[in-house]
C-alpha cells in the first residue's frame, strides 16, 4: 500500500561506498550541474556514521527540540512576512476558504447500516460533524441530516485538538463503530467505540490509547488488534508486528496473540483482514505480514486457530471474497497451476486452492483470469459485489467503468457508461443491494456523484458539484514527452484557449512518481480560482514510479532506477518549453511527500530549468530517512542507505547532501507540519537550513498544528493554499 544495520564506520564501507559515488558525481552525473568536486557537505564515507558526521543540522531532527523550534519560529516570521503581506494573499485566502467551507459541496457518503453516513466540515464546524441520512433524503436537494458526533463540541468538551480520522463499523447492522480520533492531525489515533443508536460513546466499550493501530472487528465482542503492546513489539519503522484478539472488557495486556511476524519486518506493520459475506458472516480471517514496502506474506487463520501461509505472490493486492473465491491482483508476474499471470491482472481463485492442504485439482486459466490490462491500462479501484466485480480502469490515464460477471466459459466484461475523458473512482459499496457510489471529474469539470446498480448495469446521477471557477477560458490537452532513455511519458496541460505560444505563460507542474500512486484528472477548485483564473497554466505529470500504467510503470523507478522519475519530470519541463508554452523563467514545480523527493532533486539536478518549487511535507535527506520515523517502512521503494551498495545509488539523489553554494537555485518554498508523524519535519527543516547556510534565497514555513494529510481544519488549509499561490505568483508572474 504503504533493516539491516551496518557497522558505524569501517574501511570496507569507505572503500565500497565513497569512491564509486565520487566518480559519478565528478563526471557530471547530476544533470545540469557539471561539477568537478564533491559538494561541501557530501559525506566522506557513506556509512551511517559518515553521513551523520557530515550533517551539521542533526538538532533539527528533534521534533520539539529547543534549537529546532527556534529555527521554525524565525523561519516562519520571515516567510509570513514575505507571503502574507503580498496584496494577493488576503483575496487568495478568502477565495480558498469560501471554496473549502462552501455548503454547496457534494457531501461524500458511505453506506452506514440502512442509511448513509457523511463527515462534513464548514466554516461553522471546521473540525466537522459525523452525520447520517437516508438514501431517499440524500437524493433530494436538501437532505435531512442527523448528527451522530460533533467533533468541534467533543474537542471543546475534552480540551483536545481532535481531528476525525474515520470510522469502522461492524457489519451488517453497523450500529457499533470504532471512531478514530487524532490529537492535532497526526496519523496516530485514539480509537473509541461508538453506538449510533444512542449517538454516544459506549460506556466501558473498546478504548485504545493513541497509536498507529491496525484493527478489524471479528465479532460484536472481539477485535483483532495490531498495535504497540509494549517493549519489543514494534518494528524499527514504528509499526506493529503482532496481532492479538481483544475481548470486550480486556486490557491490551490481557489480549490473546493470534499472529506474529518478526521485529525486523518492513512496511507498515501487520494487518488483520476479516472477510465477510453480504450477510456479515465471516468467510475468512487473513493476516498481511509486510516484508518491505511492497512485498508481503498473506496468512489465514485455520479452523484450529493456527495461522497458515497462503500461496499468493509477494506483491499482491487482496480485494475481497466472491463466494468461495479470493479476488486479488498480483503486482508481479506469477505462475499458478501451470498457468502464467501478468502483474496488474485481476484474478479470482477458490480460497481452498491457495492453502497448504489444497485439493488435487488444477484450476483453469479462463476461470481464474478476470481482467488483463493492455500496456496503457491499469486497475485503479475494485469492488467485490455479491454476484461479480466492479472495477474502475485507467486507459491512458482516462477512466473507464467495467462490470465483470462469471459464466461457464469464464469471465465476461461489460462496459458501464461514464463521461469521456474523466477520472472515475469508486466509493462505498453495498453488497446486499448491489449498489456502488461512483464519482467522475475532470480538470475543468466539477465532480459528479452517481449510484451504480451492479445487477442492472445502470447508473443514476445523485449530485453534481457547482463550478468554483470559470473554466470556459481554458482547454485540456494530453501530450507525451520523450525521457532520457526513450520512454514516452504522458502529461496533461490545462491552459488558456487563446494562449500565445511565446514561452511566457506562468506554469506549474505537479508530480509525484512513487508508490504506484496514479495522478488522474481531478477538479482542483482552489487551483482553478487562484491560478487558472489569473492566467496560469497547470500541468500534471504521469511519470514513472506512479501507477498510471500498472505495477510495471511503478517498478521502473524503484531503488537504483529512481533516476527515471526525475528524468521523466525534467523531460516534460523541456517539452513544455519546446512547445512554446512556457520558459524556465516562468516554469515552477510542486510536489508533496514523496513528491518532495522529486522536487528537491529536480532543482538540484536541473537548477536552470525551473524558477519556482513548492516542496511540501517532503522527504529530502535520503541518506538518513530510515533514521527518522517512519522512514524505514519505505525501504522497498528507495533502498536502504545503511547498506553500502544501496547508499551508492541513493546518494546520487539525496538533495540535502548535493546542495552547492556556487550553484544558483530557484528561490524555493519549503513547508511542512510539526505534528507530521508520517514524513518527519526534519527533512524540510534541514534542507531549508542548508540553503540558508549556503546563501540561497528561499522561504520556509512550518505549521505547528496539523499532520501530514492537511485535513485538520479547512480554514487553516485555506491559508496554506493562499501561501502556495502567492509564492508561485511572485516567482512565475511578477
Amino acid at each position: 500500500m504503504m533493516k539491516t544495520l551496518i557497522a558505524s564506520a569501517c574501511v570496507p564501507v569507505l572503500l565500497m561506498a565513497c569512491a564509486p559515488v565520487a566518480t559519478a558525481l565528478e563526471t557530471g552525473a547530476t544533470s545540469g550541474v557539471h561539477a568537478t568536486t564533491l559538494p561541501p557537505h557530501f559525506p566522506k564515507d557513506l556509512s551511517p556514521a559518515g553521513v551523520a558526521a557530515a550533517d551539521d543540522h542533526l538538532a533539527l531532527e528533534q521534533v520539539q527540540g529547543t534549537e529546532a523550534m527556534a529555527f521554525v519560529a524565525e523561519a516562519n516570521r520571515k516567510s509570513l512576512g514575505a507571503l502574507t503581506t503580498d496584496a494577493r494573499y488576503e483575496p487568495f485566502r478568502e477565495q480558498a476558504q469560501a471554496i473549502l467551507t462552501a455548503t454547496d459541496r457534494i457531501p461524500g457518503v458511505s453506506f452506514l447500516g440502512d442509511g448513509l453516513g457523511n463527515f462534513w466540515q464548514d466554516g461553522t464546524n471546521p473540525k466537522g460533524v459525523w452525520r447520517r441520512t437516508s438514501l431517499d433524503s440524500y437524493r433530494t436537494a436538501t437532505p435531512q441530516w442527523e448528527t451522530l458526533l460533533d467533533i468541534d463540541a467533543l474537542a471543546k468538551a475534552e480540551g483536545r485538538d481532535w481531528v476525525f480520522k474515520g470510522s469502522s463499523c461492524l457489519q451488517p447492522d453497523e450500529t457499533r463503530c470504532l471512531i478514530n480520533l487524532s490529537d492535532g492531525g497526526k496519523d496516530a489515533v485514539r480509537v473509541r467505540e461508538f453506538d449510533t443508536t444512542t449517538k454516544s460513546f459506549v460506556a466501558g466499550g473498546f478504548d485504545l490509547p493513541e497509536g498507529k493501530h491496525r484493527i478489524s472487528w471479528l465479532d460484536a465482542d472481539t477485535l483483532l488488534v495490531a498495535t504497540d503492546f509494549g517493549d519489543g513489539t514494534m518494528t524499527e519503522s514504528g509499526y506493529p508486528f503482532i496481532i492479538k484478539a481483544l475481548k470486550r472488557g480486556q486490557s491490551l495486556a490481557q489480549a490473546t496473540e493470534v499472529y506474529r511476524g518478526e521485529q525486523t519486518d518492513g512496511g507498515y506493520g501487520v494487518s488483520p483482514m476479516v472477510m465477510r459475506n453480504p450477510d456479515g458472516v465471516v468467510q475468512a480471517v487473513l493476516f498481511s505480514r509486510p516484508l518491505d514496502t511492497f512485498r508481503s506474506e498473506t496468512w489465514a487463520l485455520g479452523r484450529d486457530n493456527t495461522p497458515y501461509k497462503l500461496n499468493l505472490p509477494a506483491r499482491v493486492g487482496v480485494q475481497g471474497m466472491l463466494g468461495d473465491k479470493l479476488v486479488f491482483s498480483p503486482d508481479q508476474d506469477w505462475a499458478f497451476d501451470g498457468h502464467d499471470y501478468k502483474g496488474g491482472e485481476l484474478l479470482a481463485i477458490p480460497f481452498n486452492l491457495l492453502g497448504e492442504m489444497r485439493p488435487r485439482i488444477a484450476y483453469p486459466r479462463n476461470a481464474a483470469l478476470v481482467f488483463s490490462p493492455t500496456e496503457r491500462q491499469s486497475l485503479q479501484d475494485v469492488r467485490v459485489m455479491k454476484d461479480g466485480i466492479l472495477a474502475a480502469v485507467s486507459d491512458n490515464v482516462v477512466g473507464r467503468l467495467t462490470r465483470f460477471s462469471e459464466g461457464e466459459n469464464g469471465w465476461t466484461a461489460t462496459a458501464i457508461a461514464v463521461p469521456d475523458n474523466m477520472a472515475v473512482s469508486l466509493g462505498s459499496s453495498s453488497r446486499t443491494t448491489g449498489r456502488v457510489f461512483v464519482s467522475t471529474q475532470g480538470f475543468l469539470t466539477p465532480p459528479t456523484l452517481s449510484l451504480t446498480d451492479f445487477n442492472t448495469g445502470t447508473t443514476t446521477e445523485l449530485k453534481s458539484a457547482p463550478a468554483k471557477f470559470d473554466a470556459s477560458t481554458h482547454v485540456v490537452e494530453q501530450y507525451e514527452a520523450t525521457s532520457t532513455d526513450g520512454a514516452k511519458v504522458p502529461y496533461f496541460i490545462v491552459r488558456p484557449r487563446d494562449l500565445a505560444m511565446d514561452g511566457k505563460a506562468p506554469t506549474v507542474m505537479l508530480g509525484y512518481g512513487g508508490f504506484q500512486v496514479s495522478l488522474t484528472p481531478a477538479y482542483k477548485p482552489e487551483m482553478g480560482k487562484l491560478w487558472l483564473e489569473n492566467g496560469g497554466v497547470f500541468v500534471q505529470a504521469n511519470i514513472r514510479g506512479g501507477g498510471e500504467f500498472g505495477p510495471q510503470w511503478h517498478q521502473a523507478a524503484l531503488r537504483e532506477n529512481r533516476q527515471h522519475a526525475f528524468d521523466d519530470f525534467a523531460a516534460i519541463g523541456r517539452d513544455l518549453i519546446a512547445r512554446g508554452i512556457t520558459s524556465s523563467r516562468h516554469l515552477g514545480i510542486y510536489g508533496r511527500s514523496n513528491g518532495g523527493v522529486l522536487t528537491s532533486v529536480s532543482i538540484t539536478q536541473n537548477p536552470d530549468l525551473f524558477n519556482a518549487a513548492v516542496i511540501e511535507s517532503p522527504l529530502i535527506d535520503m541518506m538518513r530517512y530510515p533514521e527518522m520515523p517512519a522512514g524505514a517502512s519505505w525501504i522497498g521503494e528507495y533502498g536502504d542507505p545503511r547498506i553500502p551498495a544501496d547508499a551508492e545509488f541513493i546518494s546520487k539523489y539525496s538533495a540535502y547532501q548535493l546542495l552547492r553554494p556556487e550553484v544558483k537555485y530557484p528561490r524555493a518554498y519549503i513547508t511542512t507540519n510539526t505534528l507530521d508523524d508520517r514524513v518527519h519535519p526534519g527533512h524540510a527543516r534541514k534542507f531549508a537550513a542548508r540553503l540558508g547556510d549556503q546563501g540561497h534565497d528561499h522561504l520556509y514555513y512550518e505549521d505547528t498544528v496539523g499532520g501530514h494529510s492537511n485535513d485538520a481544519d479547512p480554514v487553516a488549509n485555506a491559508r496554506r493554499w493562499a501561501r502556495h499561490y502567492v509564492y508561485l505568483s511572485q516567482q512565475l508572474m511578477d
